[in-house]
């Protein structure tokens, strides 16, 4: 992710075609640990490719991966057991709440600046 990073910072700075150097310089100006294996074979992979283009077809493959999430929201839904769920969460609100009155009435009813 690094290389893909300093590639894309490369070419928002306005190099439209990044060398290995570029990305070398980027990564070093950070400190970032260099591999020129791993360069190498990003460059050669984007090599005479639009990085619109890329970016466009990537979210395209990214649109169709579920995300993990969704599952779990649609099991508390329509289970049973994830009705009880949520009450109890609306219970540790309102103690949250109450925790807090009581911590504000410990002042004596003056404060530092009266």
């Amino acid at each position: 992710m690094k290389v893909v990073a300093a590639y894309l910072l490369a070419v928002l700075g306005g190099n439209t075609s990044p060398s290995a150097d570029n990305v070398k310089n980027i990564l070093g100006s950070v400190g970032a640990e260099v591999d020129d294996s791993k360069i190498d074979l990003f460059l050669c992979e984007v090599a005479g490719k639009d990085i619109t283009e890329l970016i466009a077809s990537g979210r395209e493959k990214l649109a169709s991966v579920p995300s993990g999430g969704g599952g779990a929201v649609a099991v508390a839904v329509t289970g049973g057991s994830g009705g009880g769920a949520a009450p109890a969460a609306a219970e540790s609100k309102k103690e949250e709440k109450v925790e807090e009155k009581e911590e504000s009435d410990d002042d004596m009813g003056f404060s530092l600046f009266d």
